[in-house]
Parts: structure tokens; sequence; C-alpha cells
């Protein structure tokens, strides 16, 4: 006959309060009215948990702009510009040991600066294309191109000499008039009708 299993009781309430002195829980909050029953579907957003970010109301009125970094100290410009002369000039060394015909490449100018717009503006009015060939037109980059040319005048009015100013005045005048040339023909070609067929022969 087998023995009878003995059976002890163990008070766990007095272990519960031992671990509750360990480990203090933070109390309950006292129990408030039950929470409003969510909205049914339909009569509003839905409720749960919302980030709220407090902004300034003219915040919300204008779109946001981007934020600058800070700009560079006069110490840390004459560091830069420093640093980048002697980049460059170990790449022109680089490149005239491999073509000693290469001279130094002349320092670049305003003059350099104008040339470059307007040859971007005639390339993307067509010109420059080879003889057989369909130019390419880009009639809307030539007009932000001649636009730059625009700004470039207005921003550096006093500031340049005689030969400057003369020089980037004409390109401007130049550049205004091939646009104009080149809308003209654009606006008559596609006012007019195209042309008929040629008559069958008989």
């Amino acid at each position: 006959m087998s023995e009878t299993p003995k059976f002890t009781v163990i008070d766990r309430r007095k272990m519960k309060a031992e671990e509750e002195q360990e480990n203090p829980q933070p109390a309950a909050p006292a129990a408030e009215a039950p929470p409003p029953p969510p909205p049914e579907p339909g009569n509003g957003p839905a409720a749960g948990p919302r980030l709220v970010v407090s902004q300034p109301e003219a915040a919300t009125d204008q779109p946001a702009q981007p934020e600058l970094p800070p700009a560079p100290t006069a110490q840390e410009s004459t560091e830069q510009k420093t640093a980048y002369d002697a980049s460059a000039q170990r790449l022109e060394d680089l490149v005239r040991a491999q073509n000693p015909a290469v001279g130094p490449q002349p320092a670049v100018s305003f003059e350099h600066l104008v040339q470059q717009f307007y040859v971007s503006a005639m390339i993307q009015m067509g010109a420059g294309a080879q003889e057989g060939q369909r130019p390419r037109i880009d009639i809307l980059g030539a007009r932000q191109t001649i636009d730059l040319l625009g700004v470039l005048a207005e921003k550096t009015r006093g500031n340049l000499s005689d030969a400057e100013d003369r020089m980037l005045q004409t390109v401007l005048f130049e550049t205004r008039m091939a646009f104009m040339e080149l809308t003209s023909m654009i606006t008559l070609q596609s006012i007019q009708p195209p042309a008929p067929p040629p008559p069958g022969k008989h």
C-alpha cells in the first residue's frame, strides 16, 4: 500500500508582499469614471494615442524654410581656399606630366564666365549642330540661361570695368535676339497648317 502523499500549504500572499518590498511598483491610480465609448465609424477620428507638437501659429501659415548652416568664418574660408589652390595645382602638375606640350592653364576670369553662359545659351538654341543633322533645341533651358545672364548683369552693376560691362551687355543683346527669332519661328510653325501632300502623278 502506497504512502499517503504529503501536501505543504504555502502562503503566497506573504511571498508576494516580500516581492513588492524588494521591487516596489507604482501605485495604480484611483478608479475614476469609465472612459467614454469609442466613437462609431464615420462620426469622427478614431480614438488612440496622438503626438501633439506645439508650433507657433505663424509657422503654420507660411511654408517651412530650409534651415541654412552657419556661414564659414573668415579663417575657415582662407584655409579652404589655400587647400583648394594646392589641390588644383597638383591636378595641373599631373596633367602637364602626362602631356608635356600642354602649357599652364590661364586663370579663370569674368570673361570666361560670360562666355560659358553665351555658349550654353546658343547650344540650347540649336547652334553647333553638325551639317545634315537636325538641331536639338532646348528653348526653356535657353531662356533660363539668358535669364541667368540678366541676373549676373543686375548683381554686378557698378562693379565691372567698361570692357567687362560692354561684353556682358553685348552677349545679353545677342542671346535675347536669337531667342526672339527662334520663338517667332516656333510660333509660326505651330499656327500654320501643315502643307498639303504633293499631287500624285497621272
